[in-house]
């Protein structure tokens, strides 16, 4: 009873201080839904951008911010590309006040794959939940719902990615019958019913899979996602991102 009392506390809490909720309130026409057609392409767009070497939000990445840190005094207050200080600083202080991310990612956790840059996108534009695998679990599902239900993002795309650690692991304790180390074992537990349903796939096969598998879970899952996808209000679809060259394919266009 008492868990049961704090989780209510605590959605309450989420809804009535942060305002999350204005993206999907037909009272604020400023910030209207993205359709799932619509913030595809952008995902595309910013994807391309970043192959090009070309991206719209260097500022936010490592690299510009490493450079920045050891820029001179002189220029030490200014964002040379992308926005000013002046702009940066509005943004930020635009998100303090509500969010309206067009898409949620739900990708791997891997160090490699930050999705903000992979697509770039800025502070605001993307909600995104990262576990080992991209597996779902209902903490997951739970901040994807959250995605849709009240920030009204209508774009869910799980994202796989080459040379997936969690995906090889999976394959390779399943073939040796064994048991991963320490609560590993729930990332193989996750992925074990893709390695039983193709078991002589090749690693990229198999990451490819696993993403389908968790993209056919999130369709049929009622009762948030299932009635929002069936009426074409939501679209679920897989990504897998090829570390060597940067470039994002999806796999269906379901």
């Amino acid at each position: 009873m008492k868990t049961s009392l704090a989780s209510c506390l605590v959605v309450i809490t989420l809804l009535g201080t942060n305002r999350l909720g204005q993206a999907a309130d037909p009272a604020h026409p400023d910030q209207p839904l993205v359709a799932p057609a619509e913030a595809l392409s952008r995902l595309k767009e910013g994807n391309a951008r970043f192959t090009a070497g070309n991206p719209q939000h260097p500022h936010e990445s490592a690299d510009e911010r490493k450079r920045m840190a050891t820029d001179s005094y002189e220029n030490a207050g200014a964002i040379p590309l992308g926005m000013t200080s002046e702009q940066a600083a509005k943004r930020r202080a635009e998100l303090a006040n509500s969010q309206h991310p067009f898409a949620i990612i739900l990708s791997c956790s891997d160090s490699r794959v930050p999705p903000e840059i992979v697509f770039d996108e800025g502070l605001g534009d993307l909600f995104i939940v990262r576990v080992a695998g991209n597996v779902l679990n209902d903490e997951g599902l739970g901040s994807i719902e959250y995605g849709v239900e009240v920030l009204g993002a209508r774009l869910i795309v799980v994202l796989g990615h080459s040379s997936c650690g969690a995906v090889d692991a999976a394959m390779k304790t399943v073939a040796a019958k064994g048991k991963a180390p320490g609560h590993i074992q729930s990332l193989v537990k996750a992925i074990k019913p893709v390695v039983d349903s193709t078991p002589k796939a090749d690693l990229e096969t198999m990451t490819k899979a696993n993403a389908k598998h968790v993209v056919d879970a999130l369709r049929s899952s009622a009762p948030i996602l299932k009635a929002r996808v069936d009426s074409g209000e939501v679209q679920v679809i897989g990504g897998y991102y090829t570390l060597d060259t940067g470039a994002v394919s999806f796999l269906d266009g379901k």
